[in-house]
């Protein structure tokens, strides 16, 4: 994986990031970028939570979220590498893969950590947001995480086919190279170990990056499809 430090590869990332816009698919991933960028965490209403997935899903969903509170509860005096091992397992071993189109019958969706939890199933944008707010819930600070969206490479180190996917990144320090949360391996391995993947952009809630070079924008007030996200996932207690 490349994690550029040097002008030349802002350059070289920013006219790659161009052509990219161009297509359907990585315009959508753009403006999820830029939406997400805006999302400010709170402390959990788990009474909430729990009288949301019991109208919804009943008791197969409550099972999963009192599984996933007993995780975060168990793990909050962790050191912060086995947190992410613990909130990224947790997930990639509940939470089956599905396209928005199969689960939601919509091109495109946004799943709150509930609704994933609740159906046990999401596309990876889904699993990134379930984890990443799992651990600012664990008192991760914001800043050592990133939502990543990558190139991922299909069908081994010759291939030519790339997808697009999206990964959380743990950064012990502002200029390491981080840790990989990925919904489809269960190890979290350092980017310098994941060659398949070619990042994109990194995002958080304080801000956008493609390669070192932070952006900000609030474009909340305008898309109330980023709006109603907020909403959904103030709703069920965060």
């Amino acid at each position: 994986m490349l994690w550029p430090k040097h002008s030349y590869f802002r350059v070289k990332i920013a006219r790659q990031v161009t052509v990219l816009l161009r297509t359907t698919a990585w315009r959508k991933c753009a403006l999820f970028v830029f939406l997400f960028s805006f999302l400010v965490s709170a402390e959990v209403d788990q009474q909430k939570m729990q009288q949301v997935m019991q109208a919804r899903y009943g008791n197969h969903g409550v099972v999963l979220l009192d599984s996933w509170k007993r995780m975060l509860d168990r793990a909050k005096n962790d050191t912060h590498e086995k947190k992410l091992m613990q909130v990224n397992q947790f997930f990639n071993r509940h939470v089956r893969y599905t396209e928005d189109m199969t689960l939601w019958k919509k091109s495109d969706y946004w799943a709150t950590p509930l609704e994933i939890m609740g159906e046990r199933a999401g596309d990876c944008e889904d699993y990134t947001i379930a984890k990443y707010l799992s651990l600012l819930q664990l008192g991760i600070a914001n800043e050592q995480l990133r939502l990543i969206y990558v190139k991922a490479q299909i069908g081994g180190a010759q291939s030519k086919i790339f997808q697009a996917h999206m990964v959380l990144g743990y950064y012990p320090t502002p200029n390491a190279i981080p840790l990989i949360l990925d919904s489809l391996l269960n190890t979290i391995e350092p980017a310098s170990n994941r060659p398949d993947l070619r990042p994109v952009f990194r995002f958080n809630s304080e801000g956008l990056w493609v390669g070192n070079q932070s952006t900000t924008a609030d474009p909340t007030a305008r898309l109330s499809r980023w709006r109603d996200l907020l909403a959904r996932v103030n709703d069920e207690g965060f």
